[in-house]
């Protein structure tokens, strides 16, 4: 006789299908290409490298400069150490970095290269620096590298003189360059002397001038890393993100820190000028009131379209609870909320979330993969799908309308160039959804034979 009764499925842990995340070294890369003339350094295998440097450029459309250990069967036997010493050699001599900054991939952190040793057993030139953090690929995610190779530069650099130098350290955490320039441009308006670091603005959207600069003049200086210890305070943005950098550079250079989220939607950009404000000891100026005020009047004039539509939202934790923030300001319900990145905490935030705004019947989970949102969307369809590239899928087997954000973006052009972080980026995240709605509701009133105006 068959046994019908059935079986209890159990979630899977061990296995991802269709990733929500990439891997650490890419989050150490793009770490060093936002410090003024920096060579960030794989120690591996050329092939990592390469697709590192492969992800990074297809998103900003932008060359992502790297070396590599370049790791044979015999370094993977007998250690990189060689292979790590002379490719330092060979970099300062070839191109001239003022820094090269290591990290590590799956292979070294396998055989368990001791990356520290190796740097200090090598004779470097004058005036040239080599740090380095470990960034296992198996750990983690893009998000882990990222930070990993922050606090290898606050570990190498940072220094406290006991002469304070009156500034704040904004640690902006993993976002596109145009972000970065938006919130310079909040913190100088609230008249603040701050040091951005990592800072890629100017880097990884370098102006074109006709001529291939490897070392564009973008980037947070070695002066300005090795300063971040005589800091007055420093503003954490992004929590997921920043958190760890901070408590790093709090415990070696006894900076206190606030650790705030990313500044998306105006609740999260209210929160980052207030603590300018009490920072600064200035009053918000009239021209940033009306920038405020011009969100919300676009807001309210999209009130139509968002107002009740449920939407799945994906990416890096910071991101994602920063979308989440926005959308509740918009009236929608984020039903779906998800991260690759394993996250302590990222759960517990987006449920906050939720109380704060009343919404129920919505769902947040960390270490989670688009292959399990797209089975919850075919359980319970949404209205909108907001992140990354990787989404497209789900969208077009689904006919969900979908607008890309966060990291990566791949298939569309100069995303990287606008911001979604302050005012002006809530202006350009109403505008993409809105439209993307809009033309939901255009083609729904097409297929019923309506003519509707608005």
């Amino acid at each position: 006789m068959l046994n019908l009764t059935p079986k209890k499925i159990t979630p899977r842990t061990a296995l991802r299908v269709n990733p929500c995340k990439t891997c650490q070294p890419v989050g150490a890369i793009y770490c060093a290409l936002g410090v003024h003339r920096c060579m960030p350094h794989s120690h591996g295998s050329q092939g990592c490298v390469s697709y590192h440097r492969t992800f990074l450029t297809r998103h900003f459309k932008e060359p992502a400069i790297a070396s590599t250990s370049s790791f044979t069967e015999g370094a993977s036997v007998f250690g990189g150490g060689s292979n790590l010493k002379t490719g330092v050699k060979n970099v300062f001599d070839i191109y001239d970095p003022d820094m090269i900054a290591v990290h590590t991939t799956c292979l070294s952190e396998t055989i368990g290269d001791d990356v520290g040793s190796y740097i200090m057993d090598i004779d470097l030139p004058d005036n040239k620096l080599v740090v380095h953090a470990n960034t296992p690929s198996y750990v983690g995610s893009h998000v882990t590298g990222f930070y990993n190779m922050m606090c290898g530069f606050i570990n190498y650099l940072s220094l406290n003189t006991k002469s304070p130098n009156g500034k704040i350290g904004i640690f902006p955490g993993f976002v596109n360059p145009a972000d970065i320039r938006e919130m310079k441009k909040l913190a100088s308006m609230m008249k603040a002397s701050f040091i951005m670091f990592p800072d890629q603005s100017g880097v990884m959207d370098a102006p074109m001038t006709g001529n291939y600069e490897m070392y564009p003049k973008g980037g947070t200086t070695k002066e300005e890393i090795i300063s971040l210890g005589d800091c007055a305070k420093v503003l954490a943005l992004g929590i997921f993100t920043s958190l760890e950098p901070a408590n790093v550079l709090k415990r070696k250079c006894k900076v206190p820190y606030e650790a705030l989220p990313l500044p998306i939607g105006i609740a999260n950009t209210d929160q980052f000028i207030m603590e300018l404000k009490k920072i600064t000891q200035e009053e918000v100026p009239p021209a940033l009131e009306e920038e405020r005020g011009r969100l919300v009047d676009v807001m309210l004039d999209a009130h139509f379209y968002c107002y009740g539509k449920e939407v799945a939202v994906f990416g890096d934790p910071d991101t994602a609870l920063g979308l989440t923030s926005f959308v509740l300001e918009l009236g929608m319900i984020p039903k779906y909320v998800i991260t690759g990145t394993p996250s302590d905490g990222f759960e517990k935030k987006a449920a906050e979330l939720f109380d704060l705004f009343q919404v129920e019947g919505c769902m947040a989970k960390a270490s989670a993969d688009l292959f399990e949102l797209h089975q919850l969307i075919k359980n319970e369809p949404v209205d909108l799908l907001l992140g990354t590239s990787y989404g497209k899928q789900i969208a077009k087997a689904e006919n969900i309308p979908f607008v890309r954000a966060g990291f990566p973006v791949l298939d569309r052009y100069a995303h990287s160039y606008f911001p979604i972080v302050g005012y002006l980026g809530g202006l350009r995240l109403t505008e993409l959804i809105t439209c993307a709605l809009m033309d939901q509701f255009d083609r729904e009133c097409e297929d019923e034979d309506m003519d509707v105006v608005m």
